[in-house]
Order: structure tokens, then sequence, then C-alpha cells
């Protein structure tokens, strides 16, 4: 059974104008998983570089692993599989290997030919535009979501930003069990009651931005300060290992049983986020960088849809 990639490359903040070129560069460096969602604005150039990189013959589809995410709009099972299909023609594809709820988060529908993608706020023309909730349980998404599978659309599916208690609610109803769980995590956030639980549930756990602040500094949610990067222990273990301080945090992530989904655009720096599987943390680095844990959420809507979209809206306490 074809079984998802342990570091995979993020499209998360890849511009339209570099996406088709920065994935056939991503492809030429040895990635196989594409982490794409729909609200990342760039499933066309996407596709475009995949589409690319299969015609000249270095890569083949059965070869890649190609993730997407159902958005927040889209959650009544009337919108689900549109939602999916729009994705599949963006990205140019027959079928998703893995398909995911984005946020635990409902939104009002807006139609594809109205705004793609929808992004956070119901009407941005208002005078003043908010984030608008819809009554859908996250049940009824995921039976929709369920569907896909049977349909040959998505090869498995899952959730992303879910914590503890909706885990073990998604599991008492799932018919067909969530494969991923994609959740915000490094050593400022290293979440290991989540992470625990979900693979007690013999669910995979995928960390994105397994480098904490570097993926929010250029959008003024971090700051350089915040860098775990410079951190002293990680420095150290760098040092002693030969290794880059991110090639270091990178390792501790798959090390502790999560995959990863780093992104650059840097060919040295695509490479040597691939090359972490020749050297191993011992038992004492691994401690020293989990006691970086500060609980530090970056990405969190209960900070950031208030302040940008006008409408309180935690999904963590």
């Amino acid at each position: 059974m074809k079984q998802m990639p342990e570091i995979g490359f993020g499209l998360w903040k890849v511009s339209r104008e570099n996406a088709a070129d920065i994935v056939v560069e991503a492809v030429k460096a040895g990635y196989r998983h594409f982490d794409c969602a729909a609200d990342y604005a760039n499933e066309a150039e996407v596709g475009e570089g995949l589409n690319r990189a299969i015609a000249e013959g270095l890569v083949t589809r059965d070869e890649l692993w190609i993730t997407s995410k159902l958005w927040n709009t889209f959650h009544h099972p009337d919108h689900v599989e549109s939602a999916c299909q729009k994705s599949l023609d963006d990205l140019g594809l027959d079928y998703l290997d893995l398909y995911l709820v984005h946020f635990p988060i409902a939104l009002e529908y807006v139609p594809i030919e109205t705004r793609y993608p929808p992004e956070w706020l119901f009407d941005p023309g208002t005078d003043n535009p908010q984030m608008k909730r819809a009554p859908v349980s996250l049940q009824d998404t995921w039976q929709a979501m369920e569907k896909l599978v049977d349909a040959g659309m998505v090869g498995k599916i899952g959730v992303c930003n879910y914590n503890s208690a909706l885990i073990h609610d998604l599991m008492s109803y799932a018919t067909v069990k969530p494969a991923v769980l994609q959740i915000e995590a490094h050593p400022y956030l290293t979440q290991e009651k989540l992470i625990r639980l979900a693979h007690q549930y013999d669910i995979s756990v995928t960390a994105f931005s397994p480098l904490a602040a570097l993926s929010y500094v250029e959008i003024d949610m971090a700051g350089q300060a915040d860098s775990v990067l410079t951190e002293t222990v990680v420095q150290e273990t760098a040092a002693a290992h030969g290794k880059t301080p991110a090639q270091v945090v990178l390792r501790w992530a798959t090390q502790r049983g999560t995959s990863i989904i780093p992104k650059s655009s840097n060919p040295q720096r695509m490479r040597e986020n691939l090359a972490i599987n020749d050297f191993s943390l011992s038992e004492d680095q691994m401690h020293a960088i989990s006691a970086l844990n500060a609980n530090r959420r970056f990405n969190d809507p209960g900070v950031f849809c208030e302040a940008a979209f006008g409408l309180f809206n935690p999904i963590y306490d």
C-alpha cells in the first residue's frame, strides 16, 4: 500500500508566479509529497509544476503523494464534493492521495463562481467585513468526506487543527477512520498528549510549521527573536552532528514520530531539509529540545480571526 513520505513540501505562502518552478525544483531535489490547500491560492500553478515534472520524466504520478484540504466555507455536505473537484481540476489530477478538513471551523458558503479561494471573510466588499459562521456539524462534514473515498476521488481522509476532544468525538462516528492529523508542532509547541492520542488511535501525525516562527515572521505573526534555531541547545546539537540548526529541529520532529512539511524556495535548503536521515539525536538531545516547549502557538484562530476578520473564534482553550 502506498505510504505518505515522512518529509513533504509545504505550499503555504508560495506565490503563484513562482509555484510551478518551485514544485519542479522540489521534485528534482527529491520531494514526492506535496502539501496543498485550496486556501493557499496556488493549486493551479502547483498543478502546472507537477504535470511539467511528470511530462519531463522526473517523476510518475504513482510516485507522488498529493495532499489538499477542504476549506471552511465548503463544510456543508452539499459542497464538499465540488470543493474537492475544484482542487483536482486545478491540480490537474484524477485523485488526491489525502484530503484533509483544514480547520474545525464551518463558515458560510461562498460559491466558487463568486470568489475563489473564498478565504475567511464572508463579504469583503461591505463596510464592516467579518467572518460568518455556518451551522454545520463536523460529523456532517466528515460523512461527506467519506463519500469522496467511496467515489475514488481521494485515497485517504483526515483532519487538521483538531484538539483531543474533537479526535475522540470523530473516532466515535467515523466509518472511514482519519488517516492523518495535521497540527502545528515544533520545539516551542510539542503537543505530546495530542500526538500520543493520535498514535493510540492509529492516526499518523504531520507537523506543520516544524521550524516554528520561521513560517510567520514574513506575515508579522512572529518576530525574529522567536526563532527556535537560535536556541543554545539547538545550536550545540547542530555543531555536535555537523548539521544545520534547521536539520536538527526537523530531525527531532521525525524522530519523535511525526512527518513534516517544511517549505523553502532555495534549492540548497530544499535538499538540506531532506538530508536528515543520516544521523540520530541522542535521548538526552531529544529531551533537551523538547524542554524548549512553551506552548507557543503561532497559528491560532483565537488570535488572528478577531484581529484580522472581526470575529473572536478560538478553537483551542
